[in-house]
C-alpha cells in the first residue's frame, strides 16, 4: 500500500458518454479544497472513449486524471466499477473523495466505503476544511461534511475523525461551477483494466432513459410560492405570473408538502439549489432552509403580507401585501409595460 496523501478526488460521472454536471461543480469546489490543503485534485475518469472528457476537467483546476477506459466500461455496472475504485483507493489512500448524489453516486459510494473502511457522508450541501477538537484531541484539517437532517429542521456538521479517507456525495446545484483555466492542463495517468468473470454476472439489455422536463437550475427567472398562497388553486397565479416573465415555478418545501407544487420543483436545503438571474419568493417566510436554495440569486423580489418574515431580510426588493392582490398587479403592469 502507498503512503497516505492529502490528495482530493472526484469521480467524474457519465452516462452514454455525456459527463454529469454536478461533476464539474464538485470539481470546482474540490479545487478549492485542495487548495486549503495544499494538495492535488484528482479527477477519476472511467468508461469508454473518455479521453476528451478527462482533458476538459484540467479546466476545472484538476492536476491529475486517473484513466480508466475500456469497451466493457462504457456504461455504469456496480461490479466493476467498485471493483476498480476499491483498488485505486486502497492504493492510493486519498484524503478526500467526492461523488454526485445520483443514483451512480448513492449505489457506488457506501460500496467504496464499506470495502476500504472509509468514513461516508450522503447528500451533502457544503463542505469546508478545519481543525477540530473532538473527545479532547486535535484533529487537524478534517473534511467538516454538512447536510440537512430530521427532514431538514436542523443543519448537521459530521466529521469521520478516525479514518483517513473521507467521502461524501454532494447534492446537484448545491456547489458553483467555475472554470479555472480554460486551457488547463495536467497528466493523465491510464489505470488498465482486466475484466473478471464476475463482473459479467450483471449485463445491461437495453436502456430507459426519460429526461425530467423541469431544469431550474439553468432558469433565468424563477417565481416560487410558499405555503402563504393558501390553495392549490390560489397557486395558479405563480403559474401565471412566471408564464407572463418567461420565468419557471417553484415551490418551498412546505408548498411541495401541501400539494401545490410537485417535489422536483423544490426550492431549498431539501430541494433544489438555483441561482437566476431573478427569484421572485411569494407567500414564503424565508426560513433558512428555503434561503440556502435561493439566496445566491442575482435578483431577489420578496412578497408576504408578514413583514417580520425572514425572507425579507435577504431580498433586494420586499412587498408587504396579500399576493392574491400584489400578483395580479404585477401581471398587469408588466403586460401594459410591453404595451
Amino acid at each position: 500500500m502507498k503512503n497516505k496523501s492529502n490528495d482530493v478526488w472526484v469521480f467524474v460521472e457519465q452516462r452514454n458518454g455525456t459527463p454529469a454536471e454536478v461533476s464539474f461543480e464538485l470539481l470546482s469546489k474540490g479545487h478549492k479544497l485542495a487548495a486549503t490543503l495544499k494538495s492535488n485534485l484528482v479527477a477519476v475518469v472511467l468508461g469508454h472513449g473518455m479521453r476528451e472528457l478527462a482533458t476538459k476537467t484540467f479546466q476545472y483546476g484538476t492536476d491529475e486524471v486517473l484513466l480508466v477506459d475500456h469497451p466493457k466500461l462504457e456504461n455504469y455496472r456496480t461490479a466493476p466499477y467498485s471493483d476498480i475504485m476499491n483498488e485505486l483507493v486502497s492504493e492510493r489512500q486519498p484524503r478526500i473523495i467526492l461523488f454526485g448524489a445520483t443514483f451512480i453516486g448513492r449505489d457506488l459510494a457506501p460500496r467504496v466505503a464499506s470495502y476500504t473502511l472509509s468514513g461516508l457522508t450522503a447528500d451533502c450541501t457544503d463542505l469546508q476544511i478545519s481543525d477540530v477538537v473532538y473527545q479532547r484531541r486535535d484533529y487537524k484539517d478534517l473534511l467538516l461534511q454538512i447536510r440537512p437532517a430530521f427532514g431538514g429542521n436542523i443543519i448537521a456538521t459530521i466529521i469521520t475523525p478516525d479514518v483517513h479517507v473521507q467521502m461524501a456525495t454532494v447534492r446537484e446545484g448545491v456547489m458553483e461551477q467555475a472554470v479555472i483555466s480554460p486551457k488547463g492542463k495536467g497528466r493523465i495517468v491510464e489505470i488498465p483494466y482486466e475484466p473478471k468473470p464476475v463482473h459479467e454476472l450483471v449485463k445491461i439489455i437495453e436502456h430507459h432513459r426519460e429526461e425530467s422536463g423541469v431544469n431550474l437550475k439553468n432558469a433565468s427567472i424563477i417565481v416560487a410560492g410558499g405555503y402563504g398562497m393558501g390553495s392549490k388553486a390560489n397557486f395558479k397565479l405563480i403559474h401565471q405570473l412566471a408564464q407572463t416573465l418567461g420565468g419557471d415555478v417553484a415551490g418551498s418545501r412546505a408548498a411541495v408538502d401541501a400539494g401545490f407544487v410537485p417535489p422536483q420543483r423544490q426550492v431549498g436545503q431539501t430541494g433544489m439549489t438555483v441561482r437566476p438571474k431573478l427569484y421572485i419568493a411569494v407567500g414564503i417566510s424565508g426560513a433558512i432552509q428555503h434561503r440556502a436554495g435561493m439566496q445566491d440569486s442575482q435578483k431577489i423580489i420578496a412578497i408576504n403580507n408578514d413583514p417580520e418574515a425572514p425572507i425579507f431580510d435577504i431580498c433586494h426588493y420586499g412587498i408587504k401585501g396579500d399576493a392574491l392582490e400584489v400578483i395580479p398587479m404585477f401581471i398587469d403592469a408588466y403586460k401594459n409595460e410591453l404595451k
